[in-house]
């Protein structure tokens, strides 16, 4: 309900009044304000006001009366009123013209007749039909509020905000993706969704000054389909919209659609959505909490009974009667990563967060791709992942996995390395804890041995696990520390990385030249190494039983078990 300029022109003291253009449209125009306007017009006149005059300095002026009514039109004003007697006798022609050519009501008024006694008339009227709005306004703000704490979907909300707006809408994420619609058909949606690809919407752009309407200030506007929509940003976290309403509005301007209520009604529709975008994100930050504690919980071995497992896993949307294996991830480089950012505005923890989020959605979408359910937490700075394990796969359901997840990782985030530990396939219930504990151990000797962002599966560390069990031994401990420390010690006084260099020369069985290449070494150089190696040791490097000693020592050494104590 608004007031027209049909309705003023229905007052008793507009009785004499002469409507000389546009009389046909003068229903379609919403009064908003009311005020008394003489030249210049510039921009004191707003969209949908009523406009009252003397026209004074236009008596005789062709030109100026042409350019002030001019001006009065491209301000967006409901109507002019011209008072007739004193400075315009009559209103000349071609101002008529220009009048009916953009549809335009303009009214001649008696002399005699009062500004104020017609600005008083408005006013009321005005006056009366806000508080009626205001009425409606706050039952519709209380049936949201009832919605919300009747917990009902998302969904119910649109419905009721569409039918008190009798508008199509549709509710949205950030990014545009659509959480609700009422009253979109299924083309619109998918147009919607190649604007969204497009980056037509969300609008990012800052709302015109320039549009002096003070209902779409409030909202950003756009098209779709040649239909005009607003746009309602919802649930603000430092100024930065967590979702959208997108309202549907008539393409024609000026049909009084975007009046005070609906203003009112769509501020109360973001609230309201706001509350339920929170509730839903309290929710689910509960159920991932709840989530991750199981899987860690379940990784550790701490419950007492498999029934008691499988029902915490029935209540979390698990099952726990698919066959599993563990993956153990650990992102090597995050500090390092976050102190070469410029921007200062996340510490952190903040920023870890986010990142493992990132990782986070990659890998449920690698599993969403295979078709394969995953249980996931993050411990320790370590992503601990059970990854189901179809009878019917072998070792390449793991190795395809991390080859999709590792794959889309270096398009989103190339710098970031992660080391993988993959553990084996133990049944039963403490399978589950077993897989962790060999998935742990796999990525600790792969670090160790291959460096940061390989993999290592457990059934390829058989040698590396026997060498720590012998490692456990204290005359073994006591050998292999008698043997390596003169080499370590070295290697941190001169940096020159004799360790390295004995694996190499190892690894090419003897061979200098080999071995001098793959180090980008002169032969020279080289010698050099390998007599220093021979002479801090005692060892010979061609003598079997030396080579054999000294391996050993340096490769548990290089998996991290032993201890260099200084003496």
């Amino acid at each position: 309900m608004q007031l027209t300029v049909h309705d003023v022109l229905e007052y008793e003291l507009l009785e004499g009044a002469v409507v000389r253009t546009a009389k046909p449209y003068a229903t379609a125009r919403p009064v908003h304000w009311v005020s008394v306007m003489e030249m210049p017009v510039e921009n004191f006149v707003r969209r949908n006001e009523l406009v009252l005059t003397t026209a004074m300095g236009c008596h005789n002026d062709l030109q100026a009366f042409h350019g002030f009514v001019q001006d009065i039109i491209d301000s967006g004003a409901a109507a002019l009123m011209i008072a007739m007697g004193r400075h315009v006798y009559e209103i000349p022609r071609e101002v008529v013209e220009l009048a009916e050519q953009h549809e335009f009501v303009l009214v001649e008024l008696p002399w005699e007749l009062r500004f104020s006694t017609i600005i008083e008339e408005v006013m009321i009227h005005l006056n009366d039909l806000h508080q009626h709005e205001r009425q409606r306004s706050e039952k519709v703000q209380q049936d949201l509020l009832k919605l919300i704490l009747a917990d009902a979907e998302l969904e119910k909300i649109a419905a009721y905000i569409r039918r008190e707006l009798k508008s199509p809408l549709i509710i949205t994420d950030a990014y545009g993706g659509v959480r609700s619609a009422a009253g979109w058909s299924r083309i619109k949606l998918e147009d919607w969704e190649r604007h969204v690809s497009d980056g037509v919407f969300p609008i990012r752009e800052a709302i015109s000054k320039r549009n002096r309407d003070p209902m779409i200030r409030k909202f950003c506007t756009g098209k779709l389909s040649g239909r005009k929509l607003v746009q309602v940003p919802v649930l603000q976290v430092s100024d930065q919209p967590q979702g959208y309403l997108y309202v549907e509005l008539p393409e024609a301007e000026g049909d009084g659609r975007l009046d005070v209520f609906v203003v009112h009604v769509l501020e109360h529709a973001a609230t309201t959505i706001s509350l339920w975008m929170s509730r839903q994100n309290a929710v689910e930050e509960t159920k991932a909490a709840l989530r991750m504690d199981f899987v860690r919980e379940l990784a550790n071995g701490e419950f007492t009974s498999a029934d008691q497992a499988a029902s915490r896993a029935r209540s979390l949307g698990y099952d726990l009667g698919l066959s599993y294996i563990s993956i153990v991830g650990y992102p090597e480089n995050f500090r390092e990563l976050f102190d070469r950012r410029t921007e200062d505005d996340n510490s952190y923890p903040d920023w870890s967060k986010n990142m493992i989020a990132y990782i986070e959605e990659e890998i449920h979408y690698a599993a969403h791709a295979m078709k394969r359910t995953i249980m996931m937490s993050y411990t320790n700075g370590r992503l601990l992942i059970f990854l189901e394990k179809p009878a019917e796969s072998g070792h390449e359901n793991q190795v395809n996995f991390l080859d999709l997840v590792e794959r889309r990782l270096r398009n989103l985030l190339p710098e970031v390395l992660i080391s993988w530990g993959i553990g084996d396939f133990v049944e039963g219930f403490s399978g589950f804890s077993s897989s962790f504990q060999h998935a742990q151990t796999a990525l600790e000797i792969g670090r160790s041995k291959k460096g940061p962002g390989h993999r290592m599966d457990y059934r390829d560390t058989r040698a590396d696990r026997l060498l720590l069990q012998l490692a456990k031994t204290q005359g073994m401990n006591d050998v292999i520390l008698y043997t390596i420390q003169p080499l370590v010690e070295y290697d941190q006084q001169r940096q020159m990385d004799l360790i390295g260099t004995f694996s190499a020369y190892n690894h090419y069985q003897g061979n200098v030249s080999q071995t001098a290449r793959a180090l980008n070494l002169h032969r020279q150089s080289l010698l050099y190494r390998l007599r220093k190696i021979e002479a801090l040791t005692g060892l010979s490097l061609v003598d079997p039983d030396d080579l054999f000693l000294l391996e050993l020592c340096v490769r548990t050494y290089r998996i991290g078990t032993t201890e260099i104590e200084d003496r």
